[in-house]
């Protein structure tokens, strides 16, 4: 049995015959839709995310004659894309992660696909790590959160935020200390 012919092409050779064929487009949102939604559900909650990784993919299909692979790989722009969107998001999220700190964790997360998200997302935030991220920048909360749910590179956090990679890093680490300030202690590993 051979493999379908778009299994042995890259995401930009995806990318380009997807302008030609809009229907080609399919094998990129097949390959990349689990993880965006698994970071926008971390950062919005599972039921806004439908909705965002939705727009994510139509921005991407309607953006994909521009795309430009010596900027970068086609993971990394659906991923800034899905960043940019989930600003637009920005008071949602903030409101989740502060009622996440007031309320704490529902346990009875619901059917078996909330129960898959729940265990990536946010849902499974203590109240201390919820106050402390709704307590970061926009910025700093975007690398935090890039590499925490979509475990991204440094360099890939760099090409998706359009910044250097030693910001990448120095966001990090600044995010990393206002956290661990932020926690009770014995959190630290968190």
């Amino acid at each position: 049995m051979t493999a379908p012919p778009d299994l042995d092409r890259t995401d930009a050779e995806l990318i380009a015959a997807s302008v030609r064929d809009g229907d080609r487009f399919t094998a990129v949102y097949d390959m990349y839709y689990a993880d965006i939604h698994r970071y926008v559900a971390g950062r919005l909650g599972p039921q806004a995310a439908d909705d965002v990784v939705a727009e994510t993919f139509l921005a991407a299909f309607r953006r994909r004659a521009a795309f430009d692979p010596s900027r970068g790989a086609v993971r990394p722009w659906l991923f800034g894309i899905a960043t940019t969107l989930i600003a637009q998001h920005r008071r949602t999220e903030t409101r989740r992660y502060r009622a996440l700190a007031q309320v704490g964790v529902d346990r009875d997360p619901g059917g078996h696909d909330e129960r898959v998200a729940d265990s990536v997302s946010a849902e499974r935030l203590q109240p201390s790590l919820a106050r402390a991220l709704a307590g970061l920048s926009r910025k700093d909360r975007d690398v935090v959160l890039l590499k925490a749910l979509a475990q991204l590179s440094h360099e890939e956090i760099a090409d998706v935020l359009g910044i250097p990679y030693g910001t990448v890093g120095s966001r990090l680490n600044r995010a990393r200390r206002k956290l661990r300030a932020a926690l009770p202690t014995g959190t630290e590993g968190t």
